[in-house]
């Protein structure tokens, strides 16, 4: 087996992904040194149907990188089963095309894992690319989190005690610098031991992207394995460079994705609550778009945003029941 398997799902991110491949193998050469032997990784991208030449650059540029080209975009969630699926390594690495690791960080967080075998997921410090922190650690979403996060309630009530307590903002800057256990970890880099994942299976598809991560640390963590963040290692994510190129569909995944969520852990009362909840923000937003836009303020950009909201409305935001 190999140390390390990477799994970089990618569509459409062309620059974004050839460095992010750039970094891995930096990473994984920068292993070598008088205190470790060296990092045996395996990396697998798995291609959604890109339209960019992403495939044709990793065949010609990476040839020791395997490649799975698909030729559709079969989503997020399934792509990296299919990864996952494909993988040999003792320890198995999801991470977003957007990202950049940092010197040795895949060792350090290898090396940590290997030192704490009841750690089943291990995430790095996330930087915003002017190196600034990116929030990564959060608890279990409450029902409260849910109707605010995301939502015109965040826009009016940005500061609420629901978010901070969801952020973990209500703990103590300098832990943020300290290696602790959370309830989840957001997805743009993952460490999960492989025997977590035979353990508790793969992610969950009816997740085509959003939430997936959340849903897969809660049963990991209830299959008695701990989630640590671990700030020894840093990591860059640009965020969300794939879905902003679609803005409809990504608003209806994420929300629909919260939807199916709390069916899954909650319950469909919450859930139904939740989505017709969610459904009239959206037509509250429709008609304030539409508002602006009768009357002359920056129509181009409200057309786009009525078009978008209309579409979410459309979709129901039912998602796929668990």
């Amino acid at each position: 087996m190999a140390d390390l398997t990477a799994i970089v799902v990618s569509w459409n991110v062309y620059d974004l992904l050839r460095h992010c491949l750039d970094s891995l193998v930096a990473s994984a050469e920068a292993a070598t040194s008088d205190q470790a032997q060296g990092l045996d990784l395996e990396i697998i991208v798995v291609d959604n149907n890109s339209g960019d030449g992403s495939p044709e650059m990793v065949r010609s540029e990476f040839p020791r990188v395997r490649l799975i080209a698909n030729d559709e975009n079969r989503g997020f969630t399934a792509a990296n089963n299919q990864g996952l699926a494909a993988s040999r390594g003792r320890f198995l690495l999801l991470i977003n095309p957007d990202t950049q690791v940092m010197g040795d960080a895949l060792a350090s967080m290898v090396r940590t894992m290997e030192a704490n075998p009841q750690i089943g997921v291990l995430g790095p410090q996330l930087l915003y690319p002017d190196g600034s922190r990116q929030p990564s650690r959060r608890r279990f979403p409450t029902f409260a989190t849910a109707l605010v996060e995301s939502t015109v309630v965040q826009e009016w009530w940005r500061d609420n005690r629901f978010l901070r307590h969801y952020y973990m903002d209500d703990v103590p800057v300098a832990s943020s610098d300290q290696v602790q256990q959370v309830d989840w970890l957001v997805g743009a880099c993952l460490l999960v031991r492989r025997e977590a994942y035979e353990q508790v299976g793969g992610l969950d598809e009816g997740f085509f992207m959003y939430s997936e991560e959340l849903d897969w640390c809660r049963r990991i963590k209830q299959a008695g394995w701990q989630i640590v963040y671990f700030p020894g290692a840093t990591v860059i994510h640009h965020e969300g460079k794939s879905s902003e190129q679609v803005v409809p569909a990504r608003h209806i995944h994420f929300q629909s994705s919260k939807v199916r969520y709390f069916r899954k852990h909650h319950g469909a009362g919450q859930a139904e609550v939740l989505r017709w909840f969610l459904l009239a923000t959206y037509a509250y937003q429709w008609a304030r778009e539409g508002l602006k836009w009768l009357v002359g303020h920056k129509r181009p950009l409200r057309a786009e945003r009525l078009r978008a909201y209309r579409q979410v409305l459309r979709s129901g935001l039912r998602g796929n029941a668990p």
